[in-house]
C-alpha cells in the first residue's frame, strides 16, 4: 500500500465543496502560479509534512462522518493531489467503500494517469489558471499541456464540475479577459457552477519565511463586490 505525504487536514471546511468537509492537503506542486498563498507546499520532500496510508487516513476521516450528515464529504486538495496518483486513487477507493462523498480540488497539473482516480470522485474543483497558453504560462510558468488532457479525461468520465478563477489586477482582471473566459467555460461540458475567487495576500508572510521573493509584491486584491455582476453571467451562461 503507498504512503501519502500530507501537509495538513482542515476537519471543519466550509469552502472547498458542498456541506461540512475535511479538506486533506497533499504536499508538492509542480506549479509556481504568481499569487500562489501557499508556497510551504511546492516541494514533493518536506520535513514537516505527514507521511500515512489510505487506510490509516479514511479510518481517520470516517471518524468525522457524523459531522458531514448528508451533504458533505471529503475534500482532497493541495499542493496539487495529482502528484501522488497512487495514494489518492487508494484513498479515494476507500472513502466511496465508506460511503464517503469525494471531492477533487485540481489545477489538473498532474501525472496523467486519471482512470483511477476519476473512478472514485464524485465531484472536481477546478482551478482554471487561464484559457489560453500564453496566459496560463505568465500565471504558473509551466504550459497547459497537462490541464488540457486531466481536462479531456474529467469530461469523458462525464465528473460534475466546480470551476474557480482566481482574478488578480493587471493578470487576470477585466472585462476582456472575463469575456474571454466566458467564451472558453462555453466549451466545457458538466459545470454546475462557477466561483471568481479574488486575489489575495494571505500568504505573503510564508514567502518571507522561505526566504522567496514574493511575485505580486505591491499588487493590492480587488474589491470582492467588483466582481459580483461578472459571477453571476458566468453562473448564468457556463452552467448546466
Amino acid at each position: 500500500m503507498t504512503a501519502g505525504l500530507i501537509h495538513s487536514l482542515e476537519s471543519m471546511g466550509l469552502v472547498d465543496g458542498p456541506g461540512i468537509r475535511t479538506v486533506v492537503f497533499l504536499q508538492g506542486c509542480a506549479l509556481r502560479c504568481r499569487y500562489c498563498h501557499n508556497p510551504d507546499t511546492w516541494a514533493l520532500q518536506s520535513p514537516a509534512a505527514q507521511s500515512i496510508t489510505p487506510a490509516a487516513l479514511v479510518e481517520k476521516l470516517i471518524r468525522f462522518q457524523p459531522y458531514y450528515g448528508k451533504n458533505g464529504g471529503v475534500t482532497f486538495s493541495g499542493g496539487e493531489p495529482l502528484l501522488q496518483p497512487e495514494f489518492l486513487a487508494e484513498a479515494l477507493n476507500r472513502c466511496r467503500e465508506a460511503g464517503i462523498h469525494t471531492c477533487l480540488d485540481t489545477a489538473g497539473a498532474g501525472l496523467g494517469e486519471y482512470g483511477a482516480i476519476l473512478a472514485h470522485t464524485d465531484l472536481i474543483l477546478l482551478d482554471v489558471k487561464h484559457y489560453t497558453p500564453e496566459g496560463y504560462r505568465a500565471v504558473t510558468g509551466a504550459d497547459m499541456g497537462a490541464f488540457d488532457k486531466f481536462l479531456a479525461a474529467a469530461q469523458e468520465a462525464e465528473i460534475p464540475l466546480w470551476v474557480r478563477h482566481v482574478v488578480v489586477p493587471g493578470l487576470t482582471d477585466g472585462e476582456e479577459h472575463l469575456a474571454g473566459l466566458e467564451r472558453y467555460l462555453q466549451t466545457i461540458r458538466h459545470i454546475q457552477r462557477v466561483e471568481l475567487l479574488p486575489y489575495h495576500t494571505l500568504g505573503v508572510h510564508k514567502y518571507a519565511a522561505l526566504g522567496i521573493p514574493y511575485p505580486l509584491e505591491g499588487v493590492e486584491p480587488p474589491d470582492p463586490s467588483t466582481l459580483e455582476d461578472w459571477t453571476r453571467r458566468l453562473n448564468q451562461t457556463c452552467c448546466e
